[in-house]
């Protein structure tokens, strides 16, 4: 449903001008929600602007359902419910009257009052809807701008911070909403909330510096924690030393972090080498030594690690 083909973006002249984005190719398909992550500046806006239609490709193709975004850009957006940054919004109209004028902006016609029904019900705008926009909480205006990008019904929605401003009720409601809608639309979704990728992401695309630089499912991208596999347990009935000397006797533990000792319990963390899981094994010991266990969890990755290490500058 989109198609992204070495899309690039310079603001100003070719030699000495900033490059947004560069030499960006990917493509979404229906079904696929994709987390679309990055760190301030990587190009993330840009590129759903090119997307959008607001701003023109310097070099490179990109099109929705088929129709190129240059070409075509009224069938473009036709297709595709937006929710920039910011969620704009005229402050001096009210909910309905704003959900309205999307409407008649979109030719409607007859379906627009009970689609006006149906998303104010799904973000919950009934308590607001003929209060003047500029009198609204952050929260319910970004509720206003979700409404107006889901209001009729696109094929491809592309959300840049949804839940950015919501309360933590709030947060879950728009997630619930976006995993309902994703099985029949394709849904990029900019966010800097790792936790909500994990939520509702079956993929995720980290860019940095303009660039493509990590495309996977969430936990494959998890996976490539340094703490992926990793166990961390609490004993008792045995000393710290012995505890860190044991761990690292087992073949796939790679190294040992965090071994302390208090109150006559000993924790400690043992990190695994790359392709193995060791928690079986971990558990083994502390039987065959005779260790009261309190606590075995094993770490499953974490996405915010990875993050920071593939997006650091180098």
């Amino acid at each position: 449903m989109i198609e992204l083909n070495a899309l690039t973006k310079r603001f100003g002249s070719p030699s000495t001008g900033i490059l947004a984005v560069d030499g960006v190719t990917l493509k979404v398909a229906k079904g696929e929600v994709l987390g679309f992550l990055g760190p301030n500046g990587a190009g993330k806006s840009t590129t759903m602007k090119m997307v959008t239609g607001f701003l023109t490709p310097t070099s490179g193709t990109a099109s929705v359902c088929g129709h190129d975004v240059v070409k075509d850009p009224i069938a473009v957006k036709e297709r595709i419910g937006y929710l920039p940054e910011g969620a704009p919004a005229y402050p001096d109209m009210t909910p309905e009257s704003f959900l309205d004028f999307c409407a008649q902006v979109r030719k409607m016609g007859e379906r627009a009052r009970g689609r006006i029904d149906h998303v104010v019900e799904r973000v919950q705008l009934s308590g607001v809807l003929r209060q003047p926009i500029e009198t609204l909480s952050k929260g319910f205006k970004r509720r206003v701008g979700l409404a107006q990008a889901i209001l009729h019904d696109p094929d491809v929605l592309i959300l840049d911070e949804p839940t950015d401003g919501l309360d933590p009720n709030q947060k879950h409601e728009v997630r619930a909403l976006i995993r309902e809608m994703a099985g029949q639309k394709a849904i990029v979704l900019s966010t800097h909330i790792l936790e909500e990728v994990e939520a509702v992401c079956t993929r995720a695309v980290v860019i940095a510096r303009g660039r493509v630089i990590a495309d996977g499912t969430p936990s494959q991208l998890a996976a490539r924690s340094r703490v992926h596999n990793a166990v961390t347990i609490a004993v008792r009935g045995a000393e710290k030393d012995q505890l860190v000397s044991e761990l690292k006797r087992i073949t796939g533990v790679r190294d040992v972090d965090h071994a302390r000792q208090d109150n006559g319990l000993c924790r400690a963390t043992a990190i695994a080498k790359h392709g193995h899981t060791i928690a079986g094994e971990v558990g083994a010991l502390v039987k065959a030594r005779g260790w009261g266990l309190e606590e075995l969890r094993v770490e499953h990755g974490r996405l915010d690690e990875v993050f920071r290490e593939i997006t650091q500058a180098k």
